[in-house]
C-alpha cells in the first residue's frame, strides 16, 4: 500500500521523535558489545546478530537518505521503530537506575536513548 505525502511527513515526523540518536551516535552504539549482547537473533540468522542490531544499522541508513529518496520500505520500517520504541517504553523496569541496563541496550539498537536529555 502506498504512503500518500501527509502519511509520510506524519510517519517521518513520528519516527524523528522515537530516534533521538544521532546516526554518529547510534553507529558508535552500534560498534559496541553491549549493543551486541542484547536482543533475539533473527530468524534467518539464528545465534547472530540481534533483529535490533540489524534494526539499528537500518537507521543509520533511513537517517542517511534524502526525504525525497525514501521508499515504501524506508517508511515500514520507520512505522516499525515508532512501534518498538512506544512499546518498549511502556515496558520501562521499575529500578531508578536504568544507565546500564538491557532494556536501555535493547532502545538503543533501535536509535532511543532513554537517558538522553
Amino acid at each position: 500500500m502506498s504512503a500518500d505525502g501527509a502519511d509520510r511527513d506524519g510517519v517521518r515526523d513520528e519516527f524523528t521523535t522515537a530516534v533521538n540518536m544521532t546516526a554518529r551516535e547510534l553507529e558508535r552504539w552500534l560498534e559496541t558489545e553491549e549493543s551486541r549482547s542484547v536482543g533475539a537473533s533473527a530468524g534467518d540468522d539464528p545465534g547472530g546478530e540481534s533483529v535490533g542490531h540489524r534494526s539499528g544499522r537500518r537507521i543509520v541508513a533511513i537517517l542517511g537518505t534524502k526525504k525525497a529518496d525514501l521508499g515504501e520500505d524506508d517508511y515500514a520500517h520507520m512505522r516499525k521503530v515508532v512501534g518498538y520504541v512506544h512499546r518498549h517504553l511502556a515496558q520501562r523496569p521499575a529500578e531508578d537506575r536504568i544507565e546500564d541496563s538491557r532494556w536501555r541496550y535493547s532502545l538503543m539498537n533501535w536509535g532511543h536513548d532513554p537517558c538522553k536529555r
